[in-house]
């Protein structure tokens, strides 16, 4: 058993910042658990496109408001406190945040907690 915080995460290689969001990565690859556990900040009036080809990623809202849009289709779901969403077929996808969200993310494969998003918005394959 172990037990992290997230002022042991801040300011460290596992606390990652772009211009629409900051990631702060609890679990990782490192962890040796198969997944990777993420609270993220989505900034408020930003949009983000994209699509992850190798990793499955799981979301759950607790703060704030937005929306998240399968673009293959088209359709739109408003995002709020206690919404999940799951892009388990690689979807691409874009996310507007209305307001400031507070998201808890989950990777498959693991992330190496050092990727960035690609022209794509995707991650490389984990290793």
């Amino acid at each position: 058993m172990f037990v992290k915080t997230l002022a042991e995460i801040l300011n460290t290689d596992a606390h990652v910042s772009g211009e629409t969001f900051e990631s702060r990565r609890f679990l990782t690859a490192a962890d040796g658990l198969g997944y990777s556990f993420h609270d993220t900040l989505v900034k408020a009036g930003t949009t983000q496109h994209m699509q992850y080809k190798n990793h499955v990623e799981t979301n759950y809202c607790v703060g704030g408001s937005g929306e998240v849009e399968n673009a293959a289709t088209g359709q739109v779901w408003p995002l709020t406190p206690g919404t999940m969403y799951v892009l388990e077929n690689h979807d691409p996808h874009i996310v507007r945040a209305t307001t400031d969200m507070h998201m808890i993310c989950i990777f498959t494969p693991a992330l190496t907690g050092r990727e960035k998003h690609d022209k794509d918005g995707s991650y490389e394959a984990s290793e």
